[in-house]
C-alpha cells in the first residue's frame, strides 16, 4: 500500500526534474552538385534548419535552395526534409559531433538549353554528419556534409541522382 503512493510521488519528482528539450536554429550556405552526371558544377546552395533534441537524440527540419546554373545546365533544387539525429551529449573541446539521417521531398527545375522549363518533383533520402563548433554562450558555428538520393524516373540521360552537399552555417540555440 505505501508502494501505491510512492508511485505517483515518483512521477511527479520524475517530470519536475527532466531537462527540457534543446532547440536551436541553423542559417547555412555551402555548395552543392546538383548538376546532371556528364556536367561538372558545383552551385550554392543555402538554408535554414530548427531543431530539438534531448540530450543525445534530436529531429530536425530542413530547407535548402540552390540556384540554377544556366551556362552548365544544372538545375535548381529544393529540398524540405525530416532528419533524426544523434549527437555527442556535450561538446569535446568545444565540438559536438552528429551524424543525421531523414527524408523529405525536393523540386528540380531546370529551363537551360530547353525550349521549355523541366521540372520533377519527388522523394529524396539523405545521410550525413557534422560538427558544431562552440563560439561564444549558445551561438556555434556548424559545418555539415550530406548525401541525397533523388528517388524516382530520371527526366533525362544527364539526370544525377546522388547529391552531395557540404555546408557552414551559424548556428543559435534556444
Amino acid at each position: 500500500m505505501r508502494l501505491l503512493r510512492l508511485v505517483p510521488l515518483i512521477g511527479v519528482l520524475l517530470v519536475i526534474s527532466a531537462r527540457p528539450a534543446l532547440a536551436d536554429g541553423t542559417l547555412f550556405i555551402g555548395t552543392s552538385n546538383v548538376s546532371g552526371a556528364t556536367n561538372a558544377s558545383r552551385q550554392t546552395a543555402k538554408g535554414f534548419a530548427i531543431g530539438a533534441g534531448l540530450l543525445i537524440v534530436g529531429v530536425e527540419f530542413e530547407y535548402a535552395s540552390t540556384a540554377e546554373d544556366e551556362q552548365r545546365f544544372g538545375p535548381a533544387l529544393r529540398t524540405g526534409i525530416g532528419n533524426v539525429y544523434v549527437q555527442t551529449p556535450v561538446p569535446i573541446v568545444g565540438l559536438q559531433f552528429y551524424a543525421t539521417t531523414g527524408g523529405g521531398v525536393y523540386r528540380e527545375k531546370s529551363t537551360a538549353g530547353t525550349p521549355t522549363e523541366i521540372t520533377k518533383t519527388g522523394v529524396t533520402s539523405n545521410t550525413g554528419g557534422g560538427v558544431k563548433i562552440s563560439l561564444l554562450g549558445p551561438l556555434k558555428a556548424r559545418l555539415d556534409y550530406r548525401i541525397f538520393k533523388l528517388l524516382g524516373d530520371k527526366p533525362s540521360p544527364t539526370w544525377n541522382s546522388t547529391i552531395q552537399r557540404l555546408y557552414a552555417g551559424v548556428n543559435l540555440g534556444f
